[in-house]
């Protein structure tokens, strides 16, 4: 049964409802969108909660149902403070807290995720929105004021803080997304789920016939309200991908468990974790839960473990040791694979720079030497002239112009094919500055070297600035590469790799901040490839 409550905060009476267990029970904490949005239409996800054990707290927002004020004079600050007010109140000092917002409510649920931590055990997100930090204090006013201003400003939400607080979040995460949402732009659907991939444990929920009210959808449809409220406490009893857990213990062998298990930064199509065992032993286990590669998890992990296989002893490649492999996710939560632990770490700032990249293009020489007993399948381009979604203007109609043809012709090479400096790892500095290991290698192919290159070079322009990425086939040939197209061909190979980044190369940002470079900001990232892009164009005139 839930009850009504009154709290007084802030010369505001929000009015709200709560039930269930007592703290510290776990509490569902579940928040309302914006506009005409109240607790109202969100009861029956709240019972949904209770019904399953949780203590259920819920309340109206200052302007919105039965609370106090005016909705135009409230702001994001206020929403988060109204929050922590409540929730202090209705759900004690300590306890699980599960955070469910709807649509605006998204911003709010990752602000509260900042401010509890690790109290913070279960998120469910319904079509959420988030928001540029310079929106937070900014009072809603009538629609029309610098609020409306500050939200519509192109992609102003790409930095957003509670982007970074739901990629550094760690528990269960499900993300409710309606088949038809004319309020959340797909690209922040994306890029919230892109945060939640990172370390979460993380479900995507499709409710394809509903649209952006999803409190509306789940009131009404009870069969969906259940599968959602389901997902969202699944494995809070300790057991959250409990079948990889035991996948995992089986491969280490008899005798030996996992001790330790620690994220490693700076991925982003994969959950990477290392592993330390009992014995002080170390692995890595990859993991893919973003849907697009989960879906390709078969191929993609399958042919990884070949060319790890493959690659063992190779004299110059640092590549890991293949341990076990589920493709298929047959015995594990997601497609899984595990590998071992390689030194060094990441390098991605300045530090050594030139050193560090005639390393990578001495390491690229060598790994296009490869002379496998199998080839790797033959490269797949990631965009073509009907699917760049470049910006607007003369420079990007000319960049698509360059791909509008037939692949030049090339002598095939073996590829990493995600070759850049968020997959090789360094150990020492100076003149002890040596490459360690070199990793992830789902997307070997076989190719021209042009495309590594290009790959690498676009890499370098987004993270070093574009005469770094111009430089870098100088690099390469210096370390006696494999021979280059002549520059119209090399061109083609170079726009097709850095048109595969349009619009979204600020998609990088994330992992390379946590790598240390918080100096990349999306405006930042969007105006290197622009200038990349232009210099190589006026490079062939």
């Amino acid at each position: 049964m839930l009850f009504d409550f009154t709290h007084d905060h802030d010369g505001e009476r929000l009015r709200g409802v709560c039930g269930g267990g007592e703290p510290p029970e776990v509490t569902a904490v579940v928040l309302h969108g914006a506009g005409d949005s109240s607790v109202e239409r969100l009861l029956p996800v709240v019972r949904e909660f209770v019904a399953r054990g949780c203590r259920g707290v819920a309340f109206d927002f200052s302007g919105h149902g039965g609370s106090t004020g005016k909705l135009s004079e409230s702001s994001l600050r206020r929403r988060f403070e109204q929050a922590v007010a409540v929730i202090d109140a209705y759900a004690g000092a300590e306890g699980p807290l599960v955070l469910v917002g709807f649509s605006m409510s998204g911003q709010t649920v990752a602000d509260l995720v900042a401010h509890y931590g690790d109290r913070v055990v279960a998120l469910g997100l319904c079509a959420p929105a988030v928001y540029a930090a310079d929106a937070w204090d900014v009072h809603f006013g009538e629609g029309k004021g610098q609020f409306g201003r500050t939200i519509r400003r192109p992609d102003s939400w790409r930095d957003a803080p509670a982007l970074r607080a739901l990629r550094a979040y760690e528990g269960r995460a499900v993300l409710a997304v309606p088949g038809t949402d004319a309020v959340i732009p797909a690209a922040v659907t994306e890029s919230v789920q892109d945060a939640l991939t990172a370390r979460s444990q993380y479900t995507r929920f499709d409710l394809p016939d509903a649209q952006h009210q999803l409190g509306t959808w789940f009131r009404d449809h009870g069969e969906d309200r259940q599968g959602f409220t389901e997902a969202v406490l699944t494995g809070l009893d300790g057991r959250g991908w409990s079948a990889t857990h035991a996948w995992v213990a089986q491969q280490v062998g008899s005798g030996r468990t996992v001790a330790h298990a620690r994220f490693l930064s700076g991925g982003w199509s994969s959950q990477m974790r290392r592993l330390t065992l009992d014995d002080g032993a170390e692995l890595v286990q990859r993991t893919l839960v973003k849907p697009f590669f989960r879906r390709h998890g078969p191929g993609l992990l399958a042919r990884e473990a070949s060319v790890l296989t493959q690659l063992a002893g190779q004299e110059g490649i640092p590549a890991p040791a293949l341990v076990a492999v589920d493709a298929t996710a047959e015995h594990c939560d997601h497609p899984t694979l595990l590998m071992s632990a390689l030194p060094g770490r990441v390098r991605v700032g300045e530090d050594d720079l030139d050193r560090r990249l005639d390393l990578l293009a001495a390491q690229l020489v060598r790994i296009h030497g490869v002379a496998p007993d199998e080839r790797p399948r033959t490269y797949q381009a990631w965009t073509s002239p009907e699917h760049v979604r470049a910006p607007e203007g003369a420079l990007w109609e000319r960049a698509v112009d360059v791909i509008r043809r037939d692949p030049p012709p090339y002598a095939g090479r073996f590829l990493h094919r995600d070759f850049h400096p968020g997959n090789v790892l360094f150990t020492g500095a100076g003149p002890e500055l040596r490459i360690a290991g070199v990793v992830d290698w789902v997307e070997t192919s076989w190719g021209p070297a042009d495309l590594d290159v290009a790959h690498c070079s676009t890499a370098l322009a987004l993270l070093h600035g574009p005469a770094y990425g111009w430089d870098f086939r100088r690099r390469y040939e210096a370390q006696g590469g494999y021979g280059l197209a002549d520059h119209p061909d090399h061109l083609y190979w170079r726009l097709l790799d850095a048109l595969h980044y349009c619009p979204d190369a600020a998609k990088l940002a994330g992992p390379w901040r946590e790598l240390g470079r918080d100096d990349l900001a999306s405006d930042v990232i969007a105006g290197r490839l622009e200038a990349y892009v232009d210099g190589l164009l006026r490079e062939s005139d």
